[in-house]
């Protein structure tokens, strides 16, 4: 494939990114992981044992590093010194790891990002040498910002985390796509295999969900139509969808040569 996802200067087949959070077991994970068919996977370092828990399963033996792009992720921080403290913390366990998800929330019960406490991280970890994949709220302002800063990806929410509302943020979403010049990939809301494709076709880069897989009633199934849909909607996009025409018919039949 010539239609690759480029992130901090590696390139993957995949489009579409995986949480490790929320499957019953580490080995539905790994089933999961291998239909989704991503290359990137997530890992909340404040909630996932990659080695900092001696004694207990270790995603690492179910997902090995050299099998897979770990993306650890700041799920559960509120303030930007938490956010920088738990990445650099991933860093050392996995060996000078760069590529991160930083994300710092705003409140418990919407998991709304607090873009003023991700704003100061960002500046902080870019600095400390981290490529920054950045959950942001869909302000196509505040993506640039992040853009300019130095993040390497930003993440606009299609929806609330875990709400499974799907792509809410069409308009503001295309802004933000237009005018970025890294990846726009979206993170959050969605549910279901036509949200990731929606996602796609505006133009997005990619998609990184958890809840959509692992909490549907087969993870494994439902991981294997998220792959299916984002390759779709990429597709769909690089076609270049027919124009919508309100009122004005097209006959897909000749009409000419008709049979008097």
């Amino acid at each position: 494939m010539s239609d690759l996802l480029k992130i901090a200067g590696k390139t993957y087949q995949s489009r579409l990114l995986v949480g490790t959070g929320k499957y019953k077991d580490f080995t539905q994970t790994r089933a999961a992981i291998d239909a989704s068919g991503a290359e990137i996977v997530t890992v909340a370092i404040r909630r996932t044992n990659i080695g900092q828990t001696a004694g207990e399963p270790s995603l690492l033996e179910y997902l090995p590093p050299e099998e897979f792009t770990y993306l650890p992720n700041t799920a559960g921080c509120y303030s930007a010194d938490d956010a920088v403290r738990t990445l650099r913390l991933a860093r050392e366990l996995l060996d000078g790891h760069r590529l991160v998800k930083l994300e710092v929330l705003g409140d418990p019960n919407t998991l709304y990002p607090n873009m003023i406490e991700t704003i100061a991280a960002a500046k902080v970890l870019v600095k400390d040498g981290f490529d920054v994949m950045v959950y942001c709220s869909d302000d196509p302002i505040i993506a640039k910002q992040l853009e300019e800063i130095g993040c390497c990806a930003v993440m606009p929410l299609a929806s609330l985390i875990g709400s499974g509302m799907g792509i809410l943020n069409p308009w503001n979403l295309q802004i933000i796509i237009a005018n970025a010049q890294i990846p726009v990939l979206v993170d959050a809301g969605v549910g279901t295999a036509s949200d990731a494709a929606i996602a796609m076709e505006l133009g997005c880069q990619g998609v990184l969900m958890n809840t959509a897989i692992a909490a549907a009633r087969d993870p494994v199934l439902m991981a294997s139509a998220m792959k299916k849909a984002v390759e779709a909607g990429r597709e769909a996009y690089l076609a270049g969808r027919m124009p919508k025409k309100l009122y004005s018919a097209s006959p897909s039949s000749p009409t000419t040569g008709l049979i008097a």
